[in-house]
């Protein structure tokens, strides 16, 4: 949160700087109008008192970035420090040690003379270009500052700073000699110092003038950047930049110049389409389920009508419900969703060809079209399914629902299990308070699923202890009791509560409300206990440690860093704000690239201004450390991770589930932007196209 603040605090003052520097380089270049002595001296104290304010403003980001760097990981400081900072700084010591000096003269001077017009040492150093050069170059500065802000270097390559510093440079050293020139012709000109001021109109328009020019020539630019922004008409999702985590190269697709410099010694491994990738689905179903897409209207328990897009004509979709080992067979109908529909199996680490993505790993089913998957349910543990063709709006407008694996053995009849899935203000079908029975001593499981777009949603359980079992699907070892303690999930995450029932009601509230959750009694009635003052839950430290496969020690075979940040530029032709992953948007975002049986590290950084909760298709990750804090309590395994503002992940998983798979952000708005990119293993293609000219459209 500190490093939020300051980044905050940042561009306030990058923006005050160059107002201030503006407006004190006006008012010196308006001196030279004095007049007379006293005039002049007026004009001064004007000029020096924005003056002081300019240099209060450097002061505050001198300590806003040394805030930020003292306290962040260098990668969340490097720009700051190594281009706000210069740049803000040395225009600044060039307006202490040229601008100041004078204008003090100046001040002292006129304060000793009297009379019209100024005397020709006044009106010299009145009119003389190191009083506006220094404080219009730091305003131009400035901006250029709020440039790197705003479209930040990262990854931090110092020649991608080449072209807006030597823009800068060309406008500084520009503005110097205009200024010099205009300078030489007044000290010629014997009515300069009775010159007064032009009027307002026609300082006005050669404003306009200038303004209408650098208008025309941004103009330009913007059309140019819009068109390069196109999404491609056809884009394979096994094509693109790699990255190879500084292990070995391998060569892989064609037509790329860094498959083409893998050493020789690699190989090539065969082709493997990713409709292979499809695992052991032999033998006759176990269970099977039939989810038929289309729209409908859905009334929720207020009342309250919604034109909805719904499997089976319900939101959220029918509970799946399996144990596990079994096969599963699901068999989508398209009714009638004109966009197409998929179904993507979260936190399920099923095999590659069923993962449900369109143009990865199938195409979307179109209206009047069917697509069957089939998969062995290998986890236990809460999940959620999701179309993933436009997924933004498809999980939006209702198409999704719960997925619940049990123990092979089967759960417990003596549990309670309620599913809390959230979207949109409604815990599964109900936008009021939901009652259900609970006999007292009963065992109580609440599965949380969180599906609301762009929501960290805040779970209160309110009338008994309990402990947090499961996390992502994954059960945690030895959970303690809490009390008095929230839990909050990211877009796409699950969290399993566990509590004995008491001789009294317990409440799970949703949002810190009384108005939406579930109420637990007896008999299905009573009062909602009172809520009390909570802290987050925080897994880094929860639980007991356990044996896991590797640690921060290990020696991975590959090491990526994905920096996650935003800036503003195009997408597909429209301006927008760009939520990137190392410096890019897709399809110009990098796919991680790696072979079978390998272990892989990645170092995940959030230099943004918002949460992202990254969730990598097919794998769960093990959390090793954050913000260089080690987690010590039981193993964190997640597949949906929640990044916030000025955090430093590392993570850990085994490369053993081959294919392509997707590694996005779960705020499905800002993957509909291009906050996606690819885990490819060595060998794996796909026959299936997204873009434009297509119908498929994952995001």
């Amino acid at each position: 949160m500190m490093f939020s603040l300051w980044s905050n605090i940042e561009i306030g003052v990058l923006f005050l700087i160059a107002l201030f520097a503006w407006r004190a380089g006006a008012s010196a270049a308006k001196l030279r109008y004095g007049g007379s002595a006293e005039r002049l001296r007026r004009k001064t104290r004007k000029t020096i008192s924005w003056m002081a304010a300019l240099i209060a403003a450097i002061g505050m980001e001198i300590w806003a970035v040394v805030e930020v760097w003292a306290h962040s990981e260098w990668i969340l400081s490097q720009d700051r420090v190594a281009v706000h900072l210069p740049i803000v700084v040395i225009p600044a010591l060039f307006v202490v040690g040229c601008a100041v000096p004078r204008l003090f003269w100046i001040w002292r001077e006129s304060g000793r003379r009297t009379g019209a017009p100024l005397d020709p040492e006044l009106f010299r150093q009145a009119s003389h270009p190191l009083l506006v050069v220094p404080l219009r170059g730091a305003a131009l500065c400035a901006l250029t500052a709020i440039y790197f802000y705003l479209v930040p270097p990262v990854p931090f390559i110092p020649a991608d700073l080449i072209l807006p510093l030597l823009l800068l440079g060309l406008l500084i050293v520009g503005l110097s000699h205009l200024q010099w020139y205009r300078w030489r012709r007044l000290l010629n000109d014997r009515d300069a110092a009775s010159a007064t001021l032009p009027p307002l109109w026609k300082r006005s328009m050669r404003t306009l003038a200038v303004l209408a020019v650098a208008g025309a020539l941004a103009t330009g630019g913007i059309a140019l950047n819009a068109q390069a922004s196109r999404l491609p008409e056809h884009l394979r999702m096994d094509e693109g930049a790699m990255d190879y985590g500084g292990g070995i190269a391998f060569p892989h697709g064609a037509g790329h110049g860094e498959a083409a410099a893998a050493t020789a010694a690699a190989g090539n491994a065969a082709s493997l389409p990713v409709t292979r990738l499809t695992g052991d689905v032999s033998g006759t179903p176990d269970r099977r389920f039939t989810l038929t897409a289309q729209e409908a209207k859905v009334t929720l328990s207020s009342g309250k009508t919604i034109d909805a897009w719904t499997y089976n004509g319900q939101m959220p979709g029918p509970e799946l419900r399996m144990r596990q080992g079994e096969l599963v067979e699901v068999t989508l109908i398209n009714r009638d969703i004109a966009e197409g529909v998929t179904i993507h199996w979260h936190g399920l680490d099923v095999p590659n060809a069923q993962d449900g993505v369109a143009g990865a790993t199938q195409n979307a089913v179109r209206p009047g079209e069917t697509f069957v998957y089939r998969f062995r349910a290998e986890q236990t543990g809460t999940f959620w399914y999701h179309s993933h063709q436009d997924s933004q709006e498809a999980v939006q407008r209702g198409l999704f629902g719960p997925l619940v694996v049990e123990p092979a053995g089967g759960q417990d009849a003596g549990i309670k299990d309620i599913v809390a899935i959230t979207h949109q203000g409604a815990v599964g079908n109900d936008d009021t308070v939901r009652r259900e029975r609970a006999a007292p001593g009963t065992q109580v499981r609440l599965r949380l699923i969180n599906t609301d777009d762009w929501t960290i949603q805040r779970y209160t359980l309110a009338g008994a202890p309990f402990r947090v079992a499961a996390l992502d699907g994954t059960d945690l070892n030895g959970p303690g009791e809490l009390t008095d303690t929230h839990v909050e999930l990211s877009t796409g995450g699950r969290a399993d509560l566990v509590f004995l029932m008491p001789d009294h009601p317990v409440f799970l509230s949703v949002g810190g409300s009384k108005e939406r959750g579930i109420l637990l009694s007896a008999d299905g009635g009573g009062e909602i206990p009172a809520l009390p003052k909570t802290r987050a839950f925080d897994p880094l430290h929860y639980g007991q440690p356990a044996e896991v496969p590797f640690d921060e020690h290990t020696p991975f075979d590959r090491n990526f860093t994905m920096v996650l940040d935003n800036k503003f530029g195009f997408y597909d032709g429209s301006f927008t704000n760009l939520y990137t992953i190392n410096g890019q948007v897709f399809p110009k975002t990098p796919m991680f690239m790696v072979r079978e049986g390998e272990r892989i590290r990645v170092k995940i950084v959030n230099r943004g201004q918002v949460d992202h909760p990254m969730h990598l298709h097919g794998h769960h990750m093990l959390v090793l450390s954050r913000n260089g804090e080690r987690a010590d309590g039981s193993p964190w395994w997640s597949d949906t991770l929640d990044v916030r503002q000025g955090d430093v992940y590392e993570v850990a998983f085994t490369a053993d589930n081959p294919g392509l798979w997707m590694d996005h952000c779960h705020n499905l708005t800002h993957a509909a932007v291009g906050m996606s990119m690819h885990l490819m293993y060595e060998g794996v293609t796909t026959p299936f196209e997204m873009g434009s000219a297509t119908f498929n459209r994952p995001e």
